[in-house]
């Protein structure tokens, strides 16, 4: 009777562990969102989202302010269409841009929202119009080796030139 008391005791407390262990998991994936609020929709284009994934944070000033609802490829602009659902706490000018940046060593992407002086605020199914996109280091390394070529190309023509 004894064992069955300490089994039933070590089967719960591994069965807390693994609940705990998945929790963790899915918050240091950004894969949980425990935010149960009212939240409005706001849609913003970008010519290069990166990494950027749905159910990644939008924050407003190191605060994280809503989530990314749904990504979206637009056939008519050719960019990507990006619907965030932000709390309905938080309300934000018309004139608020939106930037795709990087976080931690992991590279993990957020949206940041900086907020203009508009006396206006997004309603839902706004639009934000200035938009910044992602930063690609490959685009960057890329753009770094052409030009380092480029450049010893004219000063091997101008030492021929001599």
């Amino acid at each position: 009777m004894e064992s069955k008391k300490i089994d039933v005791w070590v089967g719960l407390f591994v069965l807390i562990g693994a609940a705990a262990l998945l929790f963790l998991a899915l918050k240091a994936g950004n894969l949980l969102s425990l935010n149960f609020g009212p939240t409005y929709d706001v849609t913003a284009q970008f010519d290069n989202i990166g990494g950027l994934k749905s159910g990644a944070p939008v924050k407003s000033a190191g605060v994280v302010v809503g989530r990314v609802a749904g990504i979206q490829f637009n056939n008519q602009t050719f960019q990507a269409k990006v619907t965030l659902a932000l709390d309905q706490r938080y309300q934000f000018p018309t004139d608020t841009s939106a930037k795709i940046l990087t976080s931690g060593l992991l590279g993990d992407q957020y949206l940041s929202l900086d907020p203009g002086a508009s006396s206006k605020n997004l309603q839902n199914g706004g639009v934000i119009q200035n938009t910044q996109s992602a930063v690609v280091l490959e685009n960057l390394i890329g753009q770094f080796l052409y030009n380092k070529a480029a450049s010893s190309n004219s000063g091997s023509s101008n030492a021929a030139a001599k």
